[in-house]
């Protein structure tokens, strides 16, 4: 058997929010405030078997067929002229959720007489997909239950990076635009050659050499001065210097 889908119809009324619903505990209204965005619409459906055609209309919050304080109303079809059957309120609304699931009821307070003096509710589960698409389902006389898969119950998805990886990826895309745009630069607009070609060349060995001489002072355990003032002894012997003789220069 193919399940109906509900046609979508915007509501323009200014009322029609999750306001409107009454609501037994504050809890619920965080529930309920998930599904704003499906407020100020019309929700139809129709649901046809043998014996029966029946057209369902939901709203959330709102009027529903425009008839007021109705949360879901039902129409025979097959009748020309029918009286549309309030099937719930939203003046008697409860609802309860899950991380991507809300379920919501809209009951009656007007019994009828098929339904051995209860009241009628009807019943529709919010789950979790990308597009709106809801079907309906009869349980019994008086309970009707609607499901509709909808992208406002779906859990928030949170990156999977985390910041300081999304740091360092545009950190690495902005090093990559700088190195390919100045090695365009200078070989293509100032006709740098070689080493020259890098950009802001004469900068960087000037940000290398003081870094070195920065290293060079932290790091040695002696001063320049200290160890320039000692000298390596060679291994090898020591040439004798010729001794001076000055016979020559006594008088003759």
């Amino acid at each position: 058997k193919k399940k109906p889908h509900w046609q979508t119809t915007q509501y323009s009324h200014s009322l029609a929010n999750t306001q409107n619903c009454k609501l037994s505990s504050e809890s619920e209204r965080k529930v309920l405030n998930r599904l704003e965005t499906l407020a100020h619409k019309n929700f139809t459906v129709e649901s046809k078997n043998e014996k029966e055609s029946y057209i369902y209309v939901f709203q959330l919050c709102g009027d529903a067929g425009g008839i007021p304080g109705a949360g879901v109303i039902q129409v025979d079809s097959k009748k020309t002229e029918n009286k549309p059957r309030v099937i719930g309120t939203y003046n008697l609304t409860q609802v309860i959720g899950g991380s991507d699931w809300v379920e919501l009821t809209y009951r009656n307070d007007d019994a009828y007489g098929q339904c051995s003096k209860e009241m009628s509710k009807a019943v529709i589960m919010f789950t979790c997909k990308q597009k709106t698409d809801v079907v309906s389902e009869k349980d019994k006389e008086c309970f009707y239950l609607f499901e509709m898969a909808s992208s406002a119950v779906c859990p928030d998805v949170q990156s999977q990076l985390s910041t300081g990886s999304i740091i360092l990826i545009i950190g690495f895309c902005l090093l990559t635009f700088y190195l390919i745009g100045g090695f365009l630069y200078q070989r293509l607009v100032v006709g740098a050659k070689g080493m020259e070609q890098f950009p802001n060349y004469a900068f960087w060995v000037e940000v290398g050499n003081l870094t070195a001489d920065g290293c060079d002072f932290v790091c040695r355990s002696r001063s320049r001065e200290e160890a320039s003032a000692y000298r390596g002894v060679s291994a090898e012997p020591l040439e004798e210097e010729p001794e001076e003789r000055d016979d020559q220069l006594l008088p003759m």
